[in-house]
């Protein structure tokens, strides 16, 4: 049974050092309570193993318990004399040979018994050490009770060392009885109680014989005899049941003799020698010596019965106490760690709760600003081609407006086009911003903030903190209009030639222009972009019967040439037929009109004239070319718009990403903790149910022996 217990308390051990201390199951106390456990279960395994029963005599210097150990072994083995004589712990024990030996601690080699008075000798110089011990061998033939295998242990005077503690530790716990031998000359001292109270603190009711010896010198004052042996006795007593607890009133009377252990050695001594003892000692010395062996005969009983139920009936209660403690420790640390379980279930819980209702409204929260980054981007679309169309048909007011300084001369002319350029694209980004930026930020702010405020609702609050530095930068959002003039009519040829208006030529090209306006707005008009208004059509720019434009300029060129062609004939045939009609009166009068207004228009041809003619055909070629980038550009603008709404968005959900991966670790983490505080649980309480299996087998083992022995 103790190697089970041992087998147990080692178990208990490795299970409470494998718990790790971070938890707060298990306390360095615990650790430091099991391993306690280990050194006593193994002294109490020794203690069973052992096949003697070990009594061990203690008192205070000269008290005589020398002479005890001599008187009961019928010869002066131990050195004894006035004084402190015993040095160190003198054990007497059996031997089979017939010549006697000690042994010193930690030697096997045999010394003669004669050298007992130099080693143990408190006189001698070369004397041992308090707590020392030396083994005595005495043959078993010389004495009686050597052959019931009884080791007796002699100790020095419990008052001279401060040893006390190591005494008790290294030569006491393994004690199955005790003789404390009192000097009736005195009454039981402080010193005595306080030795057998630390005896008792550290075995439980252990076996207790009290001598009070010298009881001869009572015989000088008979008159007080009966007097004080009443008050030894009622002394002794109350410390054996009050104090100690350690037997019954009933029984505490029969552990303890008054005796003469001197006179018993004297007499045993005679014996040997076959010298009769009739006479020589004090009155009394037959109730004296009759006392002395109603002690023997007792303490052989307890030996050979009590002490024997005494010895396992104390270590089945140490057992017992052991596993008891150790069922009460373990099964803390098993209510700790369902307890901590139970809080880390609710955690789990409550994280899987949360966990699963942020995927949730992240998925519901995404598809939602999904179609609302849709619908803005479309209505960014939608603004931003309205405005630029409605920009282009003002298109000649921003020209208009441009006043530097016209020049034909190509250089000049050269450095005026690429300024003008240049404030076409600016004044075409500034109104468009002037239209669409407050609205646009409005929409695209208030959006963020939406997508902001639900996105921040799925974060912990320690993660909010963080989202300032993620989330909408401070100045507003403006989109970028991104037109470039310059590239988009560098093929721009203005033609600011004078011609006259009612020339031939001016006059065919304004018939055969008029014409195919006309055939364009008949035949072509659904070909037009619904997205895209139709260009005014003037008579410089428009094809006849969906000729294209190059090919006309070649028709007409050679229409005009066709008519000059005919040279003097024509003029001749016309100038005639004129004459012959309305005479020469009417023709000189509409030649000087038509002369005239030939002047006037040549004299008015000036660098103002030209430069509203290239601004009229700049226009012209610019709104072309505009038209053409309307929904280019209005698809970049609300690409901008999408990237700066997407881009915030994926900040957010990359934050709640983030936070959404770290309570999956902690999801992870918290269930790797349940499952260890479950193991832990398991096994403390299989630890638990073990102790009380074994406290139920010393139950039935201390009941079945004690009945045996009853």
């Amino acid at each position: 049974m103790a190697h089970e217990i041992e087998e147990y308390v080692v178990e208990t051990s490795v299970f409470v050092e494998s718990v790790p201390k971070e938890k707060n199951i298990v306390s360095q106390s615990d650790i430091n309570e099991v391993g306690s456990y280990a050194s006593k279960v193994a002294g109490i395994k020794e203690v069973l193993c052992r096949d003697h029963m070990k009594v061990a005599f203690f008192g205070r210097t000269s008290n005589g318990k020398s002479t005890v150990i001599n008187a009961m072994l019928g010869d002066k083995i131990l050195p004894s004399g006035i004084g402190h004589t015993t040095n160190c712990f003198l054990q007497v024990e059996g031997e089979d040979g017939n010549e006697p030996f000690l042994l010193c601690e930690d030697s096997t080699e045999r010394q003669n018994i004669s050298g007992i008075s130099h080693l143990a000798h408190a006189l001698c110089n070369n004397r041992l050490g308090d707590s020392t011990l030396v083994r005595i061998h005495w043959p078993k033939s010389r004495c009686q009770l050597l052959r019931d295998d009884v080791v007796l242990v002699d100790s020095p005077g419990i008052d001279v060392s401060e040893s006390l503690d190591e005494w008790i530790d290294k030569h006491c716990l393994d004690a199955d009885v005790f003789v404390l031998v009192a000097n009736s000359e005195s009454t039981l001292m402080n010193t005595e109680k306080n030795f057998f109270h630390k005896v008792s603190e550290r075995l439980s009711k252990p076996n207790i014989f009290i001598l009070q010896n010298r009881w001869d010198m009572a015989a000088s004052e008979p008159e007080y005899l009966n007097e004080v042996r009443k008050q030894h006795l009622d002394r002794t007593v109350d410390f054996l049941v009050n104090e100690l607890k350690v037997v019954e009133r009933s029984q505490a009377e029969k552990r303890i003799f008054f005796v003469s252990a001197k006179e018993t050695l004297m007499v045993r001594l005679n014996e040997a020698k076959g010298i009769s003892n009739n006479s020589g000692f004090p009155e009394g010395f037959s109730s004296r010596y009759f006392e002395f062996q109603d002690f023997e005969r007792k303490f052989e009983e307890c030996i050979s019965k009590t002490a024997v139920v005494t010895k396992f009936d104390q270590h089945t209660r140490r057992g017992k106490g052991i596993g008891g403690d150790l069922q009460k420790l373990v099964g803390a640390i098993q209510e700790r760690a369902w307890s901590q379980r139970e809080k880390k279930i609710c955690d789990r819980h409550s994280l899987y709760q949360q966990l699963d209702h942020t995927e949730k409204e992240l998925n519901a929260v995404t598809i939602q600003m999904k179609e609302k980054i849709c619908s803005i981007v479309e209505d960014v679309e939608r603004r931003v081609s309205n405005a630029l169309n409605e920009e282009i048909r003002r298109l000649y007011v921003l020209v208009d407006e441009f006043n530097e300084p016209f020049h034909p001369d190509l250089l000049v002319l050269n450095v005026y086009k690429k300024t003008l350029h240049a404030h076409v694209e600016a004044g075409l980004g500034s109104n468009l911003r002037a239209r669409l930026s407050s609205a646009l930020a409005l929409n695209i702010e208030s959006s963020q903030q939406e997508m902001t405020k639900r996105m921040l609702a799925l974060l912990k609050d320690e993660k909010r903190d963080l989202a300032g530095t993620l989330l909408p930068r401070r100045e507003p959002f403006e989109v970028l209009y991104r037109l470039n003039c310059e590239n988009l009519c560098a093929d721009f040829q203005e033609d600011i030639d004078f011609k006259f208006s009612l020339g031939v030529v001016s006059m065919v090209q304004r018939f055969l222009g008029s014409a195919s306006s006309r055939f364009v707005k008949n035949n072509h008009k659904e070909h037009i972009s619904r997205g895209i208004p139709m260009t005014p059509m003037t008579p410089s720019n428009e094809p006849p019967l969906g000729v294209s434009q190059d090919d006309w300029s070649i028709i007409s060129k050679f229409a005009v040439a066709a008519v000059g062609s005919q040279g003097t004939m024509g003029i001749a045939l016309a100038l005639g037929l004129m004459f012959k009609t309305v005479g020469w009166r009417i023709i000189g009068l509409t030649g000087a009109v038509y002369g005239s207004l030939y002047l006037y228009e040549r004299l008015t041809w000036t660098n103002k004239a030209k430069e509203r003619t290239f601004k009229k055909q700049y226009v012209d070629h610019a709104t072309r070319k505009l038209r053409l980038i309307v929904d280019l550009t209005s698809h970049n603008c609300s690409h901008q718009v999408q990237q700066e709404l997407s881009g915030t968005f994926a900040r957010l959900c990359r934050l709640v990403d983030e936070s959404t991966t770290e309570m999956h670790k902690e999801m992870r983490s918290l269930e790797k903790e349940v499952q260890l505080l479950e193991d832990t649980g398991a096994q403390a309480k299989k630890l638990r149910n073990k102790a009380n299996y074994l406290i139920n087998e010393l139950n039935i083992f201390q009941q079945t022996y004690l009945s045996l022995n009853e």
